[in-house]
This record gives C-alpha cells, structure tokens and sequence, in this order.
C-alpha cells in the first residue's frame, strides 16, 4: 500500500524541526496547535517512524529518521515550487527561504554587504541569519535549523562538508598611546609578551591565538578575557592591554571614541580559513548551493 503525505504536512514538519517547540510553530505558522499535532502524528503514521523525540519540557528533538526527513523534505518542498512556477509560467528563478547560520563575530563585516548584493542576484530568495558561536552554528546545522554556514573553519567536524571562502592572517592591535604606536612597525609576539593581553574569549578562536603564542613557545599574560569583538577593542582603546585579531575594519575608531593601532606580527601566522559549511551526508538544496558560490566569489577580504 501506498504511503502518502500532503506538501502541507512537509511544510509543517519543515517549520516544528526548525523550531523544536509545538506551540512556537504554532504560532509561527498562524494554525492551532492541535491543527500541527494532528498533522505531525498522521505524516509519522503514514512513514511508519519516529520523527521526533518528546522531551518533558514540551520540547522536541529530531531523530535519526526526523533528520533524514528534514533533507528530503527540503528538496521536495523546492522541486515543487519549482514545477509550480514551471507550469504557472512563472519565473523558475530561485525562490524561498534561506537560513544561514553566521558566526557572530563575522556578522558586522559581510552580513550587509552579503544580503544587499546576493539579493541583486537572487531577489526571490530570503537569507534569515542564526547567528551565535561556532558551536551554535554547528548544533544548528545538526539540527536543521538552518541548512548552510559561514564560519571559520576552527573545530567543525568530519560530519560536516567545508568550502573555502576567504582566508585570513592575525594581526597586533594597540592603543594610540602605545610605544609601538609610534613607529607602527611589525613586531614579534615576544615583543609583547609580558604586557597584558585582552583576549577574545569566543571558543576555538581562543584557542586559536593562545596557539599563535605556543609555537613560539611563549605564553601571553591574559588580563581580560572579553566575548565581544567591539569590547576588545574598546579595552585595547583605552590602554588596558594589546590584543590579536583577525580581521581588519576599514577604520581603527572604536565605540569609547578613541582608535585602536593594528600592527602586523612579524612571526610566522597560521591563517584562518572562513568557510561555508553544511551537513556532509545530506543533500544541498539549489538555494543553498546558489549561496555557497557567491559567498566563493565575493566574500573575500
């Protein structure tokens, strides 16, 4: 016997995976929650599966089967926009919602400049950003909360697919009033190694630069850790300490009204890689690649 499911139900279990929560979907969607339950129980009937875990908090939790359902789901729920443009005589260009996850840090840089000119290209897609750390971004790729990242490449599994994107160097960034200020020349880390450092404190970038000093066998003296990219700098502004970072802004001003210096370091660097990353086994919709290509062509520093 022939099992069936409507493209409804896809689109509910789509938008429940997404969220994890009934009564949030519920609402998302604008239908009743006894609407979404009734159709959730008929498609796992009809599958004869799982599809997600009931956890005692209300929440829920997709299963081995629930994943494997949100990849096929995404693919079938394209293809047949794409068949109703085709047949509606419709543009067959690219349409829909796109969620990106986006590590935080990156989000001031390429996030405008990202929407404004993927938009010129693809104006029948939506890019919603989940922003968070690394591991945000992995779990929400784990779990379907948005289908494709763009990150670093630090501690991303061999689950997960990577492409490179842009690669970056670190550099010193101290304050005006700094004796390295002045002559704005390269230095190496045991110039500073004693002086306070103020780190940011975001996981696996920590480790990131702490690694930059133990190769040289050196190890820095952490004044302030700090999560927030601006809040560095703000620090360093103010003459609490120097600090490494990544990548460069266009001006060296910072919220306190007074400018960082970036100086670059004179010891050898591992680069850092941004990359686009999604889920290895399971596969990319045309959106997502559409994303992935651009973000190869024009996302570079």
């Amino acid at each position: 016997m022939a099992r069936t499911f409507t493209l409804i139900q896809l689109r509910y279990f789509m938008e429940i995976a997404r969220l994890e929560n009934m009564r949030a979907a519920a609402a998302e969607l604008n239908v009743t929650q006894s609407t979404l339950s009734a159709s959730l129980s008929q498609l796992e009937r009809d599958l004869g599966v799982q599809l997600f875990q009931r956890l005692p908090n209300r929440a829920l939790r997709l299963t081995q089967d629930g994943k494997r359902m949100v990849a096929g789901s995404r693919m079938l729920l394209e293809d047949a926009d794409g068949l109703y443009a085709s047949i509606s005589g419709e543009s067959q260009r690219l349409s829909g919602i796109l969620r990106v996850g986006l590590f935080a840090p990156l989000a001031p840089f390429i996030a405008p400049k990202l929407l404004k000119e993927f938009s010129l290209m693809h104006p029948g897609i939506t890019i919603y950003f989940v922003e968070g750390d690394q591991q945000r971004i992995l779990d929400a790729l784990r779990h379907g909360e948005c289908e494709i990242a763009l990150m670093y490449d630090l501690g991303v599994g061999t689950e997960f697919s990577m492409e490179p994107v842009d690669q970056l160097g670190a550099h010193l960034i101290v304050s005006e009033e700094h004796h390295l200020a002045v002559e704005r020349q390269p230095v190496h880390l045991a110039q500073v190694v004693e002086e306070p450092m103020v780190l940011l404190d975001q996981e696996h970038s920590r480790e990131y630069f702490l690694r930059l000093f133990s190769s040289l066998g050196l190890e820095p003296n952490i004044g302030h850790w700090v999560s927030g990219y601006e809040t560095v700098r703000s620090y360093v502004a103010m003459g609490l300490g120097y600090s490494i970072l990544n990548r460069k802004l266009s001006h060296d001003k910072t919220y306190t009204g007074r400018s960082v210096v970036p100086i670059e370091i004179a010891d050898p660097v591992l680069p850092i890689a941004m990359v686009v990353v999604y889920p290895k086994d399971l596969p990319v919709s045309r959106k997502a690649r559409a994303f992935a290509d651009f973000s190869a062509r024009n996302m570079s520093a």
